[in-house]
C-alpha cells in the first residue's frame, strides 16, 4: 500500500537491476534515504515524484513483486487514494479518488490500452501485473496531458518489452508463485539478450487459478408472497467459495530495439489469452425492458406480488469470458536531433482485442475493439528560465458488440489532440503550466455523428521551503467528452444487472480542481499529505430511474457534483532496521442542490505498517481498517467496515552469482468478510478470504 515517494528499499532496486541482494541492514537503510527518487516517466520533463506538482505514486521493486495480483485494480488497491472496482478474480479496474473508467486512463508506457475495460467492470484491463517493471499513478493536473479520459487520474504501466538501453550478454528474471485461496499456480520469465546495438526481449507468463475462498457468506435475497416453498429451493448460501472467480491466463511477448548513442527505436508484439469467470451473473432479468421510465419484467411491472419469471439461482454455471488480445507497441526516442530540440519521443500501440462471453459452450455475446493510439512529444531547449514540451496525439477505436448483451451499437471513436507543458525554474519556486485541446468524433450505426472539442488547462507550483519540506499547489480546469456508451447504450447488461439507456445530446463534462500538498522528503521522518476538491459542471452518471429486485433501469444524465478528499502517509525510521508508517484516505462525493451521494464511492481507510530490514531478511506487517460506508446513493445499501491484516517475509540470497529471493505473503490473515462498496457486485462478490502466497524469484 505504501506510496513509493521515497523509493522502495534498496533490495527492491537491487532486484530490478539484477544485482546481488544480500546487503547489511544499516547500509540498505542509509542508501534508501539518500538515493535520488525514481523518475516518473509519464511526466514529460522527467521529474522525480517529489518534484511533480500533483500527487504521484510509484509502485516498484520488491514492493511491487510482493503486492502483485492477477488484476491491475487489485494490485494497486490500498495505495492512499487508490482502490478498485473488483469483479471476481478475473477483472478489476483502478479507482482513483472515487473515479474509475472512463475517467481513469490506463496507459502502457504512455500509450492507451484500447481494450474493452472502459465499457464495463467485468471486462478485464489487458495488463499483466506480473510482467511490469513499475506502475505510476498520476492524480490531478499531471494526468491532464493524457486527455479527458484521465480527468480523474491516470495509471501508467512501465514494462521492459522494448529495451531502451544496450545489454551485454543475457539478463533476465524468472519467478514462480503458488497461492492457497484460489490454488494459484503461476510461472513468469523474462529475458533480454544484447547483440551489439540490437537488443531482443522475450517474456512469457502462465497462470492457473480456481474459484477463490471467501469467509462464510450468504447472498441477500427478497422474500415474495406466494413463493415460500419455491424460495426454499434456491441456493442463497452460505458459501465458502465465490463461484465464477477463477482466472486462467497466458501471455507471450517478443520485442526488439535498435539502440544508438542518442536514442532508440523498438517494436514489440504481445499476445494474451485469458479465461475467467463472471460471478453474480443473473439470468432472471433477461426479459426486463423499459416502459417509459419504469421497468417491465416477466410480464409484470416492477413491485407486483406475482412474478412469473423463473428464479434460476444455481441452475446456470457462471458465464466465462474468453479473452484474446493482440497488441503491437512502437516506441522510439532521439536526443538532440537538431538545434533547439532536446528530445523527440514516439509512443504508439495497435490493438486487436476480442472476448466472447460464454454460457457453457455457447457464445452469448462477442465484444471487439480494434484501434490505435499514437503520441509524439517534442521537448524544446531551455528558453531563459523556461523549459517544456509540446506534442500531438491521435487515436481511433472501432468497437462492436454482437449477441444477447449487445447493449451498445457498433461505434467508431476518433480523437486528435494538441498539448503543451511549460515549467519555470525560479530557484526554490518552480511553476508549471499545461494545456490540451482535443477533437473527438463518435459515429454509431443508425445514429447521428456526435462531435465535441474539450479543452483543458492547468497551473501549479512547488515551493521548496527547506531542503526537507516542500509545498505544492495546483488549479486546473479539465473537460471530458462523453463516451460512446454514455451516448448510445441501449439494452440489457446482465453483468451489472442493468438496462442501460444512453443520451445522445450529452455535453462535455467540465471539472475545476484544486489541490494542495505538504511533503517532507528527507530525514528519519518523511510524509506526504494532500487535500483536494473537484467541482464538476455536468458530471455524467448513470441515473437509476427504476428498480426491480436487484435489477435497475439506468439512463446516462448530467448533474453538477463535488468531490472532496484527503490522502496521506507519515513514515518514521525508528532504527536502521525498523520503520513505522501510518496512512489513510477519505473521499466524499455528492450532487449539488440536495441530489444526494454519488454512487459507489469507496469507504474511508486508516492503517498502520511496520517494516523491517535485517541483513538478508526483510518483511512487513500492515493493518488497514475500512470504515462503514453509509453515505449512499438511491438504491444502494450500507456497506459494513472490515479489518484487513497482511504480512510479508522475504529472504534474499545468491547462488552462483545469481540474485534470488524467496518470499511468503499473507493477505487477509484474519479471514475477514470484506465487501467492496466501489464494486458493482458489492453484495454478491466478497473479496478473497485468507490467502498465503509462496514465491521464488531469481534475476541474472
Amino acid at each position: 500500500m505504501r506510496v513509493s515517494l521515497l523509493l522502495t528499499a534498496a533490495s527492491g532496486l537491487a532486484l530490478v537491476a539484477g544485482s546481488a541482494m544480500a546487503q547489511t541492514a544499516p547500509a540498505q537503510s542509509q542508501q534508501a534515504t539518500e538515493l535520488d527518487e525514481v523518475v516518473v516517466t509519464a511526466v514529460p520533463l522527467g521529474r522525480g515524484a517529489n518534484d511533480v506538482v500533483s500527487s504521484v505514486a510509484v509502485l516498484g521493486g520488491d514492493e511491487l513483486v510482493h503486492r502483485r495480483q492477477a488484476t491491475l485494480g487489485e494490485t494497486l488497491s490500498g495505495i492512499p487514494g487508490v482502490s478498485s472496482d473488483t469483479f471476481g478474480g478475473g477483472a478489476s479496474r483502478p479507482v482513483i479518488r472515487g473515479q474509475t473508467s472512463p475517467r481513469v486512463k490506463v496507459l502502457n508506457n504512455g500509450a492507451a490500452m484500447l481494450d474493452a475495460s472502459e465499457i464495463s467492470p467485468d471486462h478485464a484491463v489487458s495488463v499483466e501485473p506480473l510482467l511490469v517493471d513499475s506502475i505510476e499513478i498520476l492524480r490531478g493536473p499531471s494526468a491532464l496531458l493524457y486527455g479527458g479520459g484521465a480527468i480523474g487520474g491516470a495509471v501508467n504501466v512501465v514494462d521492459r518489452r522494448i529495451p531502451t538501453r544496450t545489454v551485454e550478454g543475457i539478463t533476465g528474471a524468472v519467478e514462480a508463485r503458488a497461492g492457497t485461496a484460489d490454488d494459484e499456480r503461476t510461472l513468469v520469465a523474462g529475458v533480454t539478450a544484447g547483440l551489439g546495438s540490437f537488443a531482443l526481449r522475450l517474456e512469457a507468463l502462465k497462470r492457473e487459478s480456481g474459484d477463490y475462498d471467501i469467509p462464510s457468506f450468504q447472498t441477500p435475497h427478497e422474500e415474495h408472497e406466494g413463493e415460500g416453498e419455491e424460495e426454499e429451493e434456491h441456493d442463497h448460501g452460505p458459501f465458502d467459495t465465490l463461484a465464477g472467480s477463477f482466472n486462467d491466463t497466458s501471455t507471450v511477448t517478443i520485442g526488439g530495439s535498435w539502440i544508438g548513442q542518442r536514442g532508440y527505436f523498438g517494436v514489440a508484439y504481445t499476445e494474451q489469452q485469458s479465461d475467467y469467470g463472471l460471478p453474480g451473473h443473473s439470468h432472471e432479468y433477461e426479459d426486463c425492458h423499459p416502459h417509459g421510465s419504469s421497468l417491465h419484467c416477466g410480464g409484470h411491472d416492477h413491485g407486483g406480488d406475482d412474478h412469473d419469471h423463473d428464479h434460476d439461482h444455481g441452475e446456470h454455471e457462471s458465464p466465462v469470458v474468453d479473452l484474446r488480445s493482440k497488441r503491437v507497441d512502437v516506441r522510439g526516442e532521439i536526443r538532440q536531433p537538431f538545434s533547439g530540440v532536446e528530445r523527440i519521443s514516439l509512443r504508439g500501440g495497435f490493438t486487436d482485442y476480442a472476448h466472447d462471453e460464454k454460457e457453457g459452450d455457447e457464445v452469448s455475446t462477442t465484444f471487439t475493439n480494434e484501434g490505435y493510439d499514437a503520441r509524439v512529444e517534442v521537448e524544446h531547449s531551455p528558453i531563459g528560465l523556461m523549459r517544456g514540451v509540446v506534442g500531438v496525439q491521435t487515436m481511433r477505436s472501432d468497437f462492436a458488440a454482437v449477441g444477447e448483451e449487445a447493449f451498445l451499437p457498433e461505434t467508431r471513436t476518433t480523437a486528435n489532440a494538441l498539448f503543451a507543458m511549460e515549467e519555470f525554474d525560479l530557484g526554490d519556486l518552480r511553476l508549471e503550466l499545461a494545456a490540451r485541446q482535443e477533437w473527438q468524433e463518435v459515429e454509431a450505426v443508425g445514429q447521428p455523428t456526435v462531435k465535441h472539442e474539450p479543452f483543458s488547462i492547468s497551473g501549479g507550483a512547488v515551493w521548496s521551503v527547506s531542503p526537507e519540506w516542500s509545498v505544492a499547489g495546483s488549479l486546473s480546469r479539465s473537460q471530458r467528452a462523453p463516451s460512446a456508451q454514455e451516448l448510445f447504450a441501449r439494452g440489457v447488461h446482465l453483468a451489472t444487472n442493468t438496462y442501460e439507456i444512453g443520451t445522445a445530446d450529452l455535453d462535455v463534462e467540465t471539472v475545476t480542481a484544486a489541490e494542495v500538498s505538504l511533503r517532507r522528503t528527507r530525514g528519519a521522518t518523511t510524509m506526504t499529505a494532500s487535500l483536494y476538491r473537484y467541482g464538476y459542471d455536468g458530471y455524467i452518471f448513470a441515473d437509476t430511474l427504476d428498480a426491480y429486485e436487484a435489477f435497475r433501469l439506468i439512463r446516462y444524465d448530467q448533474a453538477d457534483a463535488v468531490f472532496t478528499g484527503f490522502e496521506g502517509e507519515i513514515k518514521h525510521r525508528f532504527t536502521p532496521w525498523f520503520t513505522g508508517e501510518v496512512f489513510g484516505d477519505l473521499v466524499r462525493a455528492k450532487f449539488d442542490n440536495g441530489g444526494g451521494a454519488v454512487p459507489r464511492i469507496p469507504a474511508a481507510r486508516l492503517g498502520a505498517r511496520g517494516e523491517f530490514l535485517w541483513n538478508a531478511w526483510s518483511g512487513e506487517l500492515e493493518y488497514t481498517h475500512a470504515f462503514e460506508q453509509d453515505r449512499i446513493s438511491t438504491y444502494e445499501t450500507v456497506t459494513p467496515g472490515y479489518d484487513m491484516v497482511n504480512a510479508t517475509v522475504a529472504y534474499d540470497f545468491t547462488v552462483g552469482g545469481v540474485g534470488a529471493q524467496v518470499y511468503l505473503r499473507g493477505n487477509n490473515l484474519l479471514d475477514e468478510l470484506a465487501l467492496n462498496h466501489a464494486s458493482y457486485l458489492t453484495n454478491v462478490a466478497p473479496l478473497r478470504g485468507r490467502n498465503i502466497v509462496l514465491g521464488f524469484r531469481a534475476t541474472f
